[in-house]
């Protein structure tokens, strides 16, 4: 295989460039790899950050009882669920904003924002209302007794957090999009630093208060929350002030909100089918028993660490695209949908490496329960396999978004998640008597068919004439067509 005219390196390395030399996609230059290491380097590491949050709270809460530690477990999952949804539908603001920034047009991108702050505020409303009836539903799915109390106190708590939850990812989607990532880094990493002290004065009783356990986890979070909102507020105003004064009134006109209502709703259902099925994995698995339980909780913990990079490269992606069609030239977001795939992949590929040669130790690290450690080294190797579908998918949707097209990326979550992969992972670890391992590879499965799926996708919609997305047109025909 060779390169494109320049100059350039003649070869590409191994089967990680494969997507880049065919069809629609171009290899990329070293400057579009650049571009992507650049901007996905931060959020990577806000990704880490904000994930780091949630295993602190289970790690200091874990030190008061295990009853304490499933509430905290099973809240979040029901938080998580809800919330991801709405972040999704807030996502809107990616290919919105980065296109009219590609497109030099500062109108459009500052009502793009502005709409997107409208969305986040709708979406705490409608997820607030959801949230209110958490131990019924609870109740309804069986969970245990004794914990179910403590995860709806646990929720409720957290309620009056969603606002500025909305507000945070809003903000933070913008400001990537304006390609401004240290104040959201600067904002994770004092969340961090007060999340620690919080739970230290509100899970154990320090500094005059009552010691609250899981209760004291979710305020912290909650006070956190806020705090970690009003620092992205201050720290981005100067760059966001443009974007937000004056308020436009044409950001309350419905019908471009409802255009981005059906830009952000597919991206929502996407995200949501995707923690479903892992949560339904992690329930069925639970179904077995403790050791495997345990086995599958360490497995995923790593394969969810390795994969903050390709999640952080999906949303550089979405900006990268964006701005490319926007601005008018599909071929650089042709070279920028290759460089960011050929730093996923490639990234996945080496973290497979080490999970599928490296099992053992690594799983010593977690635990020095033998049965545990047997269950584990079976599983790692698999998310070893795992790692690269989960690559492509991660890094792809992220390029879908960025080029506005989210409706086809949700059907195939849908097929991938709640047809292939979880009915298969549960088929064969009860009905083939496979347990753990057999889940897990019906999640290989369902990860394979999105990967292809979506790559094929990629492939298939940057080969096309591209338009940029313009949510105050009547019409499509109304859109701004994209040479190349």
């Amino acid at each position: 295989m060779r390169w494109g005219a320049g100059g350039a390196p003649r070869r590409v390395w191994g089967r990680v460039g494969w997507v880049a030399v065919s069809g629609a996609l171009r290899l990329p230059s070293r400057h579009e790899l650049r571009d992507v290491a650049r901007l996905a380097a931060p959020i990577v590491l806000v990704q880490i950050g904000l994930m780091m949050m949630g295993t602190v709270d289970a790690a200091m809460v874990g030190r008061v009882s295990a009853t304490d530690l499933a509430a905290v477990a099973l809240g979040n999952f029901w938080w998580i669920t809800i919330a991801l949804f709405g972040a999704g539908v807030v996502m809107a603001i990616d290919p919105v904003v980065a296109q009219a920034i590609g497109a030099g047009d500062d109108e459009a991108a500052a009502l793009g924002v502005q709409r997107g702050i409208m969305l986040a505020a709708g979406v705490s409303l409608v997820s607030s209302l959801l949230l209110l009836p958490t131990e019924g539903m609870l109740r309804l799915l069986g969970q245990p007794a004794e914990v179910i109390p403590i995860a709806a106190r646990w929720v409720r708590v957290q309620v009056p957090s969603t606002l500025p939850f909305f507000l945070f990812v809003a903000f933070r989607q913008s400001l990537q999009a304006l390609h401004t990532v240290r104040p959201i880094l600067a904002a994770v990493v004092l969340g961090n630093a007060l999340n620690v002290f919080l739970n230290w004065v509100f899970i154990f009783g320090n500094l005059g208060a009552p010691p609250l356990g899981a209760l004291g986890a979710s305020i912290s979070t909650t006070i956190g929350r806020y705090v970690m909102t009003g620092v992205l507020v201050v720290f981005g105003w100067s760059t966001m002030r443009p974007m937000l004064r004056p308020w436009r009134t044409e950001a309350m006109r419905w019908a471009p909100v409802g255009r981005m209502l059906r830009i952000g709703i597919p991206i929502g259902v996407h995200q949501f089918f995707e923690i479903v099925a892992f949560g339904g994995a992690l329930a069925l698995i639970g179904l077995l028993g403790t050791i495997p339980l345990a086995g599958h909780e360490i497995t995923i913990s790593l394969a969810s660490l390795t994969y903050m990079v390709p999640l952080g490269i999906n949303a550089a992606a979405a900006v990268l695209v964006g701005r490319a069609i926007g601005s008018g030239d599909a071929e650089k977001a042709r070279r920028e949908a290759s460089a960011a795939l050929v730093c996923g992949v490639g990234f996945m590929a080496c973290t497979a490496v080490v999970l599928m040669a490296l099992p053992g130790p690594l799983a010593r690290i977690f635990t020095s329960d033998s049965a545990v450690l047997a269950v584990t080294a079976t599983l790692i190797p698999i998310a070893g396999i795992f790692q690269m579908f989960d690559g492509v998918q991660g890094v792809s949707s992220g390029i879908l978004r960025g080029a506005g097209d989210t409706h086809v990326a949700m059907y195939i979550n849908l097929l991938a998640y709640a047809v292939v992969g979880l009915p298969v992972g549960a088929w064969l670890c009860f009905g083939r008597g496979m347990g753990a391992e057999g889940m897990w590879w019906g999640l290989v499965l369902g990860l394979a068919v999105a990967a292809g799926s979506l790559g094929w996708r990629v492939h298939s919609h940057l080969g096309r004439s591209l338009a940029r997305l313009e949510v105050d047109a009547g019409t499509a025909a109304d859109r701004v067509r994209v040479r190349g």
